[in-house]
């Protein structure tokens, strides 16, 4: 290469590691000696062909990345926040690279999304196989699963996390299992099968795996009252069950992030007419667990409003700071002001006292 451009520019041989030619240099001896009179550029035509501007190409690629996103406009309203940051964040750009590999992409998580929450909850490899190409379309690693992780995560709320028992209680959220097994609920005195009834009678705390709750008869709400208490944490179940044992009205635990057993069940309740009363932690991640919660099941607050954060901040001599950022409480927008007013955190242990109180008067 550096004799023949040496050849070509009349220049006596040199060394060195690099060559420069001028342009301008090739474009007078095209056009002197005759190979090309108008000189380099028409050479270049000549060629290879016509030679796109930077800028057409830049703007060309663009609409063809605009267009691979155009099936995310038929996602509802509440996966706006989400479809903005897809357009704008390069999640998918970083998955295929090209436009003409997005759109397939794109289009084959909305048919996904769309179809989510799954109700009752089924295996991952079961609904790929219904709604894509086939049962492995949504393994762990491809592209459509990762992009499908990231939207169905905006759908039920669940929490920022990594590791693979993260990602299956991520995909449970939405109704899309590993296996039946390892999604649980823990439980305290709600019956409807002859093992239920047996802790019931002991007033002991039992675990219901999804797939108890999918393969015999459903739990029933109380006759009596037709309310079935939530609550976030163990540490209230447990104190229940220490306090009242079979006399206790039913409760259900979440512990954290509902999982797809926990969702399975309160939809049950719901759907036999019992009514939920949740309460959690009152702080930034709690809310956004009452309100993943909410878009799932109806409940109404159990002491879990803004003037019961208030009254508990008022008697707690030392609570911790609030972190994270804010969110939304729809049950009681008001809620979130206090907590952004106030600052820290009350944990459901802090007002145990109280809870325990409520279903005091439902044990009598």
């Amino acid at each position: 290469q550096r004799r023949a451009a040496e050849r070509l520019l009349g220049r006596a041989p040199r060394g060195g590691g690099s060559l420069s030619v001028r342009l301008d240099t090739v474009d007078a001896v095209l056009r002197r000696s005759g190979v090309s009179p108008d000189g380099l550029a028409a050479a270049v035509v000549a060629l290879t062909g016509p030679v796109p501007l930077r800028a057409e190409t830049r703007d060309r690629e663009e609409r063809a990345w605009e267009e691979a996103y155009t099936p995310l406009d038929a996602l509802d309203a509440e996966l706006t926040p989400w479809t903005e940051r897809i357009r704008g964040d390069g999640l998918v750009r970083r998955l295929v690279r090209t436009p003409e590999a997005a759109g397939p992409l794109v289009a084959a998580a909305v048919r996904v999304l769309r179809a989510l929450p799954v109700s009752p909850p089924t295996s991952r490899a079961t609904f790929a196989a219904r709604n894509l190409s086939g049962a492995h379309a949504l393994d762990e690693g491809t592209p459509l699963a990762t992009l499908v992780l990231s939207g169905l995560r905006s759908l039920t709320g669940f929490p920022d996390g990594a590791g693979a028992r993260w990602r299956r209680e991520a995909w449970a959220s939405a109704g899309l299992l590993m296996d039946d097994l390892s999604s649980t609920v823990l439980i305290l005195n709600l019956r409807g099968i002859p093992p239920l009834d047996w802790m019931a009678d002991a007033g002991e705390p039992t675990v219901l795996t999804l797939r108890s709750l999918t393969r015999h008869t459903p739990v029933a709400p109380v006759p009596t009252t037709g309310t079935v208490h939530v609550c976030e944490n163990p540490a209230v179940l447990s104190a229940a069950a220490d306090a009242f044992g079979p006399a206790c009205p039913p409760l259900v635990c979440l512990q954290g992030q509902p999982s797809a057993a926990a969702l399975t069940l309160l939809r049950g309740l719901a759907a036999q007419g019992a009514g939920l009363l949740y309460h959690g932690d009152f702080d930034w991640g709690g809310v956004r667990i009452a309100a993943g919660l909410g878009r799932s099941v109806p409940w109404r607050p159990w002491r879990y409003t803004a003037a019961h954060y208030r009254a508990a901040t008022a008697r707690a001599a030392e609570a911790p700071d609030l972190t994270g950022p804010p969110a939304a409480t729809p049950w009681d927008p008001a809620l979130a002001v206090a907590l952004a007013e106030c600052g820290v955190r009350v944990e459901e242990e802090a007002v145990l006292d109280d809870l325990l109180a409520d279903l005091g008067r439902g044990a009598c």
